[in-house]
């Protein structure tokens, strides 16, 4: 069993299923679209509000299901990653960008160290606390962290379907990319590895403990409604309880 050992803003950091006995932690870090209204919509033209830019479409819903599958604890930033990026250390470049893939965030332009602070603050230490205190109630926690990813990105169509990414730790990587089913294209630290900076969550919360971790990334025109979303998250609850029962990670 894990809890928090304080309150949190609901509007911040969203934690969902703390009394179960999983072992499982999901984290959904690009959940929502949300630009608090003192950002003026960062200054985005209206198209962008809901882009791939602003938050990861269909992520959360698809966490939410898998969680229920897995009984696993649910924590999700409750803020678009443009005002911060909660999978982004606070010395990052991109952690508040001034542009995303092809699009400028005049709100994020020349922001002060006193602004980029408060957003540190305001944002990612109340997630970076809420995943901190959810897996120091567990002997030994697994991290799984849900993305979604846009099928066309600087103009090019990415072929693959679903990322299985991990940094220096890849036992939970391994173990599903070799009981992962031929139904979608999968493939090891794609469309992006650690070497483009996405792995922070896992470095800050998992790496230094020793604990099972790894990111899933899935592209996002194939959960992009509810049915959808429900069977990707049959397929890969299926794939997570498969790989977690190889013994190479069941007796680690």
């Amino acid at each position: 069993m894990n809890h928090l050992n304080q309150p949190l803003d609901e509007t911040i950091v969203d934690v969902r299923l703390t009394q179960t006995a999983s072992s499982v932690i999901l984290v959904c870090e690009h959940a929502s679209p949300r630009i608090p209204a003192q950002f003026n919509n960062l200054g985005l033209a209206k198209q962008a509000l809901h882009s791939h830019v602003v938050w990861d479409p269909g992520a959360f819903a698809l966490a939410e299901e898998l969680a229920e599958r897995l009984d696993a604890t649910l924590i999700a930033a409750r803020t678009s990653r443009l005002v911060y990026d909660c999978n982004r250390p606070p010395d990052a470049a991109d952690a508040m960008p001034a542009r995303s893939e092809v699009v400028d965030v005049p709100g994020n332009a020349d922001l002060t160290a006193a602004q980029k602070t408060e957003r540190i603050n305001t944002y990612y230490e109340p997630f970076r606390f809420a995943v901190t205190q959810i897996l120091a109630g567990l002997d030994a926690p697994i991290l799984v962290t849900v993305h979604s990813f846009t099928p066309i990105y600087h103009g090019a169509l990415r072929e693959v379907e679903i990322g299985v990414l991990h940094d220096t730790d890849a036992r939970l990587a391994d173990a599903l990319l070799a009981t992962a089913d031929t139904s979608h294209t999968v493939r090891r630290n794609k469309p992006y590895g650690p070497s483009d900076g996405v792995t922070h969550t896992l470095k800050e919360h998992a790496l230094p403990g020793g604990f099972l971790n790894v990111m899933l990334e899935i592209r996002n025109d194939l959960i992009a409604d509810e049915v959808a979303q429900a069977a990707m998250a049959d397929r890969l609850s299926a794939w997570i309880k498969r790989a977690l029962a190889t013994p190479q990670v069941a007796t680690w």
